[in-house]
């Protein structure tokens, strides 16, 4: 089979993507509110591009906290059992049309499937991101605490231990040292 071209650099955490038509947020006086998007679900967000060849995203958004359902009330023609759309209290809510409602409830699903994995205290995927993250915001911890402060030498290997002491600064040339 022949492979897709996928515009998001995380290919391997894509978990459904295909065309769906998105409603614009302003509907336009000329022309359709609905846009044909190309829409992609990864582990931690939604985006929609305006094809599958685009490289930059129309827009996108943490899929995290939002809900998903079907919703007919969305369109008056035949393809109101296609709709679906993501809510999230206090943040904008998208609408969505799929080509045929079985797809319509199979992206519910997913999204649906996803937040469910997302909300469970045990992600059996992304673990080590989120180790980084806890340890770059331990690193700014420390570094905002300690009275030499010298954030031009941060660690460029986190797997390194840190050295205890004065060894863990570097006389970077043309510097002497302590002549902050």
């Amino acid at each position: 089979p022949e492979e897709i071209p996928r515009p998001v650099q995380d290919s391997g955490n894509i978990l459904k993507q295909g065309y769906l038509e998105k409603r614009s947020r302003e509907p336009s006086f000329f022309g359709s509110e609905w846009h044909k998007r190309w829409c992609v679900l990864t582990r931690r967000s939604f985006l929609y591009y305006a094809s599958e060849k685009s490289k930059q995203p129309k827009g996108s958004f943490p899929i995290e906290r939002y809900q998903a359902q079907l919703d007919s009330q969305l369109r008056k023609d035949s393809r109101k059992r296609c709709c679906f759309r993501l809510l999230c209290p206090g943040k904008r809510s998208y609408e969505f049309t799929a080509p045929s409602p079985a797809e319509a409830q199979d992206w519910v699903e997913q999204i649906r499937f996803l937040l469910k994995d997302l909300s469970s205290l045990t992600i059996p995927c992304d673990e080590d991101e989120e180790e980084e993250e806890e340890e770059e915001e331990l690193s700014k911890d420390r570094d905002s605490s300690d009275s030499m402060n010298n954030s031009q030498n941060s660690t460029l290997n986190p797997e390194e231990p840190a050295l205890e002491g004065d060894d863990i600064y570097e006389v970077l040339p043309g510097e002497l040292p302590n002549s902050q």
